[in-house]
């Protein structure tokens, strides 16, 4: 009976699967693991079967798409094990325990959390017929200590998924002639919209729709993926139709394979074509992982069943496929072979926050000198707002230098900037070490602050479900709902009222406009974070600054917000030219934004504006950022949106860092754009704080800080500059700004008004000085001469109205 058994277990691993077979010793019942059930690789360009390639997979956090074949009820892996005695044995271990023995440190892009759903090849019925048989000897595999060995049979055990990142559909990667459907609606919902997270028009019909949507509704629609070269595909992930109007989804698919888009072989579930389930609502991305992956070159995507909505429900999807490429050793494919990493040694993943308080604290040990470490509050949840400080003397405001600052991670979700930040202290700490010029000039000449992480809530919800699952808006919001790009005070409409009720303009204020009462009172709905950042930029005398953002591509400067509460409008500063100068520093030197060639993202083409756009005149923004502290503070900042994909493979950061590396550099160096100097008084020398810098012909006037230094970024021309304080004459000079990357120094000394040198004296106790006195008692006869003056023609008139009468 022995060897009957032995022949059915050999008949079952011909065929492509096994069925693990488990009794106890205790009341002799079987149990079935249909997880059990794998097929090998299958390789389309053999004959034969190939194995998978032994690589680790990657961490997918999010429900994935199961089959539509019933699941089954127990979730094991199994390991063969072959004993000294020659016989072998199958140990069941608990998916759980697998994924507790499995400590996560970077983020949980890829995962497979669960055995996929397979068909078992024989009835248990079959199985259960001689229970006795493989219950005799149970405690001969305890008895031995197993060793994992290879197995002589032919190769049955689960596959090891390789670890593929995405193909780069949403990120574009993978161009629009890589696309193709078997029919599509209208242009708008042609195959190169079928992206992963693709985001349509206001207005469906125009030719930027939210998906790929088939003309026709049966089930020979398809949306097909070049690789343009041999890949393992090991996935797919899918999304419906972005759409305000229309709800599209599709509920089950199936996937077929290629070599040369003729000749297709389906996805397979053991010995049946695999159908996998796709998605319920429009934008929750649901990821399907093959039982086994394929190598081919093309992929399609076919379409089963999907939400019919009566008579007019379309097919529409969008869609990332997962796959690996193969190594091209006779370099077939070198005119496509994209460079994949940097020359920089920097730490490319995604950091938690715990990672990234890790690596912060490396750059700090690595370069104490130069860098420090602060908080400058906590999140909802208590998470620490930090601040990596860059400077030759860190935690000190040095007179004349410029204070800079980066924000990345307002949305949580949007984790590029984050990234780039870790990359940018990295790097200036090594190239700094190294003795690289530039950056020994930049760091001795400025006073560079990083918050890589302004939402950090937020961020740990989006990396929980990981790169590519994440979806559009997961984690963008704080803890509390809160979406922190309209959080500020809205200082824009209090200007613009003031302006329409005030009579005489001499007396607008146009700069350091006060925050409201409301806004200030713990009722307001003001996130912690966004309070944090406030009182930071009154502690700071920040001079220029980026908010780094992800969606996009494209540099937005202020206003953020339209005047009339219009959808869109431009709304210029009174500084629009040097705003649009520091936006094209950026955009010019980004390597993707400066491609002539490159595709829209979602909705707009931003090429058409040089990728850069007045805020306003993207959509209305109330309460941005950039309008607080252009209106609140001295300082300039624009929005940066750094890529198409919010939420980019751990893959893609080597070269979104080099993307954006040279952009972060020159766009810091244009802080020491402009005039700067030091308004001091004339008698005493000490800086004069709150002095009020004014550039003729522009309406918007900067203030000095504590030390009496300022810095007023201007473009190259000649400017008459006026410096003002209150107890002092004002003093103007003609200041003239170069093209050189230094600023020019435009220093002030005031001259006290008589008065407030009196106030000073008096205060202090002291005697007037003979100067002093002659001046005062010259304004005295200056002032009672105006007064006699003015009573002796009140006089007169009085006396010719008395005569006109008589």
């Amino acid at each position: 009976m022995a060897g009957v058994l032995h022949f059915i277990l050999l008949l079952f691993l011909h065929c492509g699967s096994f069925i693990l077979i488990s009794a106890g010793p205790e009341d002799g019942t079987t149990t079935v693991d249909s997880d059990a059930a794998f097929t090998t690789t299958e390789s389309l360009f053999s004959a034969g079967r190939t194995n998978a390639s032994e690589v680790p997979t990657t961490g997918f956090t999010a429900s994935y798409s199961k089959l539509t074949t019933k699941p089954p009820t127990t979730t094991t892996t199994t390991e063969r094990l072959t004993g000294d005695t020659g016989k072998t044995a199958e140990r069941a271990v608990s998916g759980k325990d697998a994924e507790e023995e499995k400590e996560q440190e970077g983020p949980l892009e890829l995962e497979r959390r669960s055995t996929r759903s397979i068909k078992v090849a024989k009835k248990p019925k079959t199985i259960q017929k001689k229970p006795k048989l493989i219950t005799k000897k149970p405690k001969v595999v305890t008895k031995a200590k197993p060793q994992v060995k290879k197995s002589a049979s032919p190769p049955v055990a689960t596959e090891k998924v390789p670890q593929c990142p995405p193909l780069g559909l949403e990120s574009l990667k993978v161009k629009d002639n890589q696309l193709r459907a078997s029919s599509f609606k209208r242009k708008g919902l042609g195959p190169h919209r079928g992206r992963l997270n693709i985001q349509s028009g206001i207005e469906d019909g125009d030719i930027y729709d939210g998906a790929w949507c088939a003309q026709y509704r049966d089930k020979k629609q398809w949306l097909e993926v070049d690789a343009r070269q041999l890949t393992r595909f090991t996935g797919v992930i899918l999304q419906g139709r972005n759409s305000i109007w229309s709800w599209d989804v599709v509920h089950t698919y199936k996937v077929q394979f290629s070599n040369d888009s003729l000749v297709w072989k389906p996805c397979m579930n053991g010995t049946e074509e695999a159908v996998f389930e796709g998605n319920q609502d429009a934008e929750t991305p649901v990821l399907a992982l093959f039982n086994t992956s394929a190598v081919a070159r093309y992929i399609r995507i076919n379409p089963q069943t999907w939400y019919q909505n009566g008579t007019d429900g379309d097919i529409c999807l969008r869609a990332e496929v997962l796959g690996c490429t193969l190594p091209d050793p006779n370099n077939i494919y070198a005119w496509q072979t994209q460079p994949a990493e940097s020359r920089d040694k920097l730490d490319f993943r995604h950091h938690n926050y715990k990672e990234m308080k890790k690596l912060m604290k490396s750059v700090n040990e690595a370069c104490p000198d130069i860098t420090r470490i602060y908080s400058i509050g906590k999140s909802y949840t208590g998470l620490k707002l930090y601040v990596m400080e860059i400077s030759d003397n860190p935690g000190k405001h040095e007179l004349g230098e410029p204070e800079f600052r980066y924000v990345a991670g307002m949305h949580g979700n949007e984790v590029l900037g984050r990234e780039l930040l870790l990359n940018l202290m990295q790097y200036i700490c090594q190239e700094y070490k190294r003795g690289d010029q530039r950056i020994v000039h930049l760091v001795k000449e400025t006073r560079i602050h990083l918050l890589p992480s302004m939402n950090p809530d937020g961020y740990e919800m989006a990396f929980k479900k990981g790169s590519e699952l994440s979806g559009w808006a997961l984690g963008r919001y704080s803890y509390e709902g809160i979406d922190m790009n309209h959080n500020f005070a809205d200082l824009n409409s209090v200007m613009w009222t003031a302006i329409e009720l005030e009579t005489d303009r001499s007396k607008l204020i146009n700069h350091y406009f006060p925050i409201p009462e409301q806004y200030t009172s713990e009722e307001a709905f003001v996130a912690s974070e966004t309070r944090a950042v406030i009182n930071w930029m009154q502690d700071i005398p920040f001079v220029l600054s980026a908010n780094l953002h992800g969606g996009e591509l494209v540099v937005t400067y202020p206003y953020d917000m339209t005047r009339d509460w219009a959808p869109r409008e431009h709304t210029p500063t009174s500084d629009e030219s040097f705003f649009r100068w520091l936006s094209t520093a950026y955009a010019s030197t980004n390597q993707v934004m400066s491609n002539p060639d490159r595709r829209p993202c979602h909705n707009k083409d931003f090429l058409r504006y040089n990728n850069i756009i007045n805020g306003a005149d993207w959509h209305n923004v109330p309460g941005s950022m950039n309008d607080f502290s252009y209106l609140h503070t001295n300082c300039f900042e624009v929005t940066v949106e750094l890529s198409c994909d919010k939420f980019p493979h751990a893959s893609e950061l080597p070269m979104e860092w080099e993307n954006n590396r040279e952009s972060l550099l020159i766009y810091m160096e244009q802080v020491h754009r402009g005039i700067k100097g030091v308004v001091r008084d004339k008698d005493t020398e000490a800086g004069i704080a709150d002095a009020i810098i004014k550039v003729d012909d522009i309406d918007h006037h900067i203030r000095s800080v504590a030390d009496g230094d300022y810095w007023r970024l201007l473009n190259p021309g000649e400017y008459r500059v006026t410096a003002s304080a209150e107890g002092y004459y004002p003093s103007s000079r003609t200041c003239q700004v170069m093209y050189d990357h230094y600023p020019t120094i435009c220093d002030f000394r005031l001259t006290k008004m008589p008065k407030q040198r009196l106030k000073e004296i008096l205060a202090k106790g002291g005697k007037i000085p003979k100067d002093l006195q002659l001046r005062l008692r010259q304004l005295r006869l200056r002032k009672l001469r105006v007064t006699t003056k003015a009573m002796n023609q009140r006089r007169a008139a009085a006396a010719a109205k008395r005569a006109k009468r008589v």
